[in-house]
């Protein structure tokens, strides 16, 4: 209030519509009196005048009618001028009649008087507006008087698909920011009632089948996509008719993307493959997720990697009391603590440098911070670098994960998420057994007494691969084509689950809410996507011609990968969820803490000797369903039957960490094969 009374221009705004009152009360009377005042009518405007002006003026000021900036009027302050023009007249007449019980006064005159205040009032705001939108201009106020500077640059010719509330919004945004280069030239909408219909003076040119057709008149230079929910096949079908065009062609986020709703020209970018893939993204219960973050302590481990960052993100939008960030790269969580900052000034950022393998530092910490909910993703998730590495795969995705359990459990955190992989179940690899025993220690804990005494919730998070993290096949792909190839692929019949970033973060969030302690939670993620299609899409959509421009290379599956990823095992039971996307899985076989926590130090001591042979064995007894890699290389040699005879009695045949080599154990002594 004190700022709005030391604005200089507020009280030329005051005295404008002090004149338009007056005019609006005097044309009043002349109307009412068919242009002909008799004296005594005289007397009353004269006399009631300046009461009526300081009424009013009150009125509009409670209504905020000069909080305002009239370049952005919109149709909720016209409502508010109206209401104030209804409630001020009312109160007028009011006054009246009880001092005067209306005797010489006309009612007619304040009814006319209403509308005419309303009109003026009104009129001039959306004039100025108008007029400023109208010439492309825009009003600069600094110390110098009100100036108007024209814009210089030439606009792009935009086309808009979707005449809906996205397509709405943007096209407003563009009149209202004169910064913003584009002149929207039309609409294009299937929906049959919107065609020839206008949004905001422009015209619903045609349906998108006549896309080529605009765009060979020369009547439009860019395309936006601003159909939030469109369907995976409808934004197929829509990028194939832009990529005919030749022309550069954009896209809104969809709304599994816009966790608060709103829709933005700074968010349009370009299609991703996200847009492409074959289902409508998961979406989430914000109130609820919101109930068990807001004003909480909130803990991410791996803060700084592709899904921890973005959980970080999506967290912030509901206000923790303290968000921890704990990762044990530097440069990753100094980037995330920086963009959090810069993003949400108000929320507590507590950056930790560390690693989940030091359970005694994670003490310190939790007995510091004392979170309320973790979220754990700290892990390797390279499925050919843990193969070749597995006692470090061992260290950080087990004992990491249990140590990050345990003191979860001694410091009551009430809620613990454990986000797994589609490729722990029958694992392949050491990286999918590793994330196996990672659900069996959250499970297991979540379902133990302990852990039931404090009341926490302890679950996992289950789902397939992740367009856009670093270690993406779509990342990858994407560098090869930028290199102009070759595309290299594992497999032509290699198939993968996919969904997106944000799309993981929320199914996690969302997990959150439910369970009571145990569960794994997996995402009805539609039906697997070959990479060779994928591989081939993404070429196309770059400008380029599959196995022409850019070849496409079959170089063989890498250690420990399958053909088809799964999603559950016949030892567990689905059951539905209260959200309709996501499901729980439910392990028939019961739990044992000691025993798991026996298996585990035994695994400890082949880890720390790096003994390949002995830590994919006792995998093998934890997790009875893995098949270590190792078997399938011996059995594929070319040599198989020959590699017998390089064996005697006294020896043992033990996998290295490179593919084709191996020890042969004789007493002290080791050979190479």
């Amino acid at each position: 209030m004190y700022n709005l009374f030391r604005n200089k221009h507020f009280y030329l705004l005051v005295l404008l519509d002090s004149l338009l009152i007056g005019l609006a009360y005097f044309l009043a009377y002349l109307l009412r009196f068919e242009w002909n005042l008799p004296g005594g009518e005289i007397n009353n405007f004269t006399s009631s005048l300046p009461y009526i002006i300081l009424a009013k003026l009150f009125i509009f000021y409670v209504f905020g009618l000069y909080r305002g900036m009239w370049r952005y009027t919109s149709f909720i302050d016209i409502l508010n001028i109206l209401k104030a023009s209804i409630i001020s007249s009312a109160f007028i007449i009011l006054i009246i009649l009880f001092l005067y019980r209306f005797r010489g006064f006309s009612r007619s005159v304040f009814v006319i008087d209403s509308f005419l205040t309303f009109v003026f009032i009104s009129g001039v705001r959306l004039s100025i507006r108008l007029f400023l939108l109208k010439k492309g201009l825009r009003f600069i106020f600094i110390k110098e008087p009100l100036f108007f500077k024209p814009t210089k640059h030439k606009k792009k010719k935009l086309l808009i698909i979707g005449a809906g509330d996205a397509g709405e919004k943007i096209l407003r945004e563009i009149i209202d920011n004169p910064r913003i280069e584009y002149k929207v030239v039309g609409f294009l909408d299937d929906e049959p009632r919107k065609l020839g219909m206008r949004i905001h003076g422009i015209p619903v040119l045609g349906t998108v089948n006549e896309l080529q057709d605009f765009a060979r008149k020369g009547m439009v230079d860019e395309i936006l996509i601003a159909i939030p929910s469109a369907t995976a096949k409808q934004m197929r079908r829509i990028v194939e008719v832009c990529e005919a065009t030749g022309l550069k062609y954009r896209t809104t986020p969809g709304i599994g993307e816009l966790i608060n709703g709103k829709i933005s020209f700074k968010m349009v970018r370009e299609v991703s493959y996200e847009d492409l893939l074959g289902r409508e993204q998961v979406s989430i219960d914000v109130k609820e997720i919101g109930n068990y973050l807001k004003d909480k302590i909130v803990l991410v481990t791996g803060a700084g990697g592709s899904i921890g960052s973005e959980l970080c993100r999506q967290i912030s939008l509901f206000n923790p009391k303290d968000l921890i960030l704990f990762d044990k790269t530097e440069n990753n969580l100094f980037n995330i603590e920086m963009e959090l900052r810069q993003m949400f000034p108000e929320i507590p950022i507590s950056p930790i440098l560390g690693d989940v393998q030091n359970k005694n530092y994670l003490d310190k910490v939790f007995s510091h911070y004392k979170p309320q909910v973790v979220f754990h993703a700290a892990a390797f998730k390279h499925v050919p670098i843990v193969e070749l590495n597995p006692w470090e795969g061992v260290f950080n995705n087990i004992i990491g994960t249990r140590n990050i359990v345990e003191v979860s459990v001694q410091y009551g955190t009430e809620r613990f998420v454990f986000i797994s992989t589609d490729k722990a179940v029958r694992p392949a690899s050491v990286m999918g057994a590793t994330k196996k025993v990672g659900e069996m220690i959250t499970r297991y804990y979540g379902e133990n007494h302990h852990c039931k005494s404090n009341r926490g919730r302890f679950v996992s998070v289950r789902f397939g691969n992740v367009i856009g993290s670093e270690g993406s096949v779509v990342h990858l792909f994407r560098k090869q084509i930028e290199r102009l190839g070759p595309v290299t692929v594992t497999h032509p019949e290699v198939a993968r689950y996919f969904m997106t970033i944000s799309e993981a973060c929320r199914l996690i969030l969302q997990a959150g809410t439910m369970g009571d302690g145990g569960e794994v939670f997996i995402l009805d993620m539609g039906s697997p996507i070959k990479i060779m299609d994928m591989a081939r899409d993404l070429i196309k959509r770059s400008g380029f011609r599959p196995d022409v421009d850019i070849e496409i290379k079959v170089v063989g599956l890498r250690p420990g990968e399958k053909l088809q990823e799964e999603l559950i095992t016949e030892e567990e039971d689905i059951v539905h969820s209260p959200h309709k996307r996501i499901f729980i899985l439910r392990p028939k076989n019961k739990c044992d803490v000691d025993w798991l926590n026996q298996k585990i130090e035994e695994l400890i001591q082949f880890a720390m000797v790096q003994d390949v042979l002995g830590i994919k064995l006792k995998l093998k007894e934890i997790v009875p369903e893995y098949q270590p890699t190792f078997f399938e290389q011996v059995n594929s040699f070319s040599f198989q039957g020959k590699i017998q005879e390089l064996i005697t009695k006294g020896e043992n045949l033990v996998p290295s960490p490179q593919e084709k080599i191996f020890v042969l154990q004789s007493g002290d002594k080791h050979d190479i094969l």
